[in-house]
């Protein structure tokens, strides 16, 4: 995802510089447009020198924008798909203190989705859409994605308000420069608290993924449709827990 993202970057790029090119031998190719530089007329000198100039800040700029200004990062209100989640921790990949737990985040967005469609397929396999089996299994499954992505826009609120330059400077300083003993202590665990918040994020998340392994597992030795049998199912029960623990910590 993050290389698609520079390459789209870079043919950006690519792009206004060919269309800035383009406009330069149109205008100042002899016989087009007649715009000359040292030419006869002063004006047409004047002209073609502007031009350049400006064709040369056009370049700067939109170099600057498209490889080194930072994307804007978007309201999490406005994050809806896989894509979108993944886009926006793309933007922290670069943070080197928080670069695996990122990294991980990804990868673990990528595959509740595929367990998701796997889960789904298995149980239109072994249910009819309509029965009430199917239905608890399908909303058990739908609640876990919901705690799911709430784990990560944690992960997101916790990246946004964290400044790792503030963080790369006061590691050096500490070494640089002798501040006293208790100011480093309530900094060191502000910071610990960050990475802890964010670890335990990513955690959880990789728990959900190991209990929706555990139900796939459990579907597929399931040789009963009974659904008080699926209710007491050891991992549907510890699914179940989940979601009314998180339920009632939201109230």
């Amino acid at each position: 995802m993050e290389e698609v993202y520079i390459l789209n970057r870079a043919a950006k790029l690519l792009s206004i510089i060919a269309g800035v090119v383009f406009l330069n031998i149109a205008v100042l190719s002899p016989g087009l447009l007649g715009v000359e530089i040292g030419g006869a007329s002063a004006l047409e000198t004047a002209s073609g020198i502007t031009l350049l100039c400006i064709s040369l800040l056009i370049v700067l700029y939109g170099s600057y924008t498209l490889l080194f200004k930072p994307p804007a990062v978007k309201s999490l209100k406005n994050l809806n798909t896989p894509e979108d989640y993944i886009a926006e921790l793309t933007h922290y990949r670069n943070v080197k203190v928080l670069k695996n737990e990122v990294s991980l985040a990804i990868d673990q967005l990528e595959r509740i989705e595929k367990k998701k469609i796997t889960l789904l397929n298995v149980l239109g396999q072994r249910f009819d859409p309509t029965e009430l089996s199917y239905r608890k299994f399908e909303s058990v499954i739908h609640e876990v994605q919901k705690l799911f992505y709430l784990n990560i826009r944690g992960i997101l609120n916790n990246l946004s308000v964290f400044d790792a330059s503030e963080y790369s400077l006061f590691t050096s300083q500490q070494k640089a420069v002798k501040l006293s003993d208790q100011l480093v202590q309530k900094k060191t665990e502000l910071y610990k608290e960050y990475f802890g918040y964010i670890s335990g994020y990513v955690g959880a998340n990789e728990e959900i993924l190991l209990k929706l392994d555990q139900l796939l597992l459990e579907i597929s030795l399931l040789d009963n449709t009974d659904y008080k049998i699926i209710e007491d199912m050891p991992c549907m029960k510890e699914l179940d827990a989940l979601i009314k623990q998180t339920k009632l910590y939201q109230q």
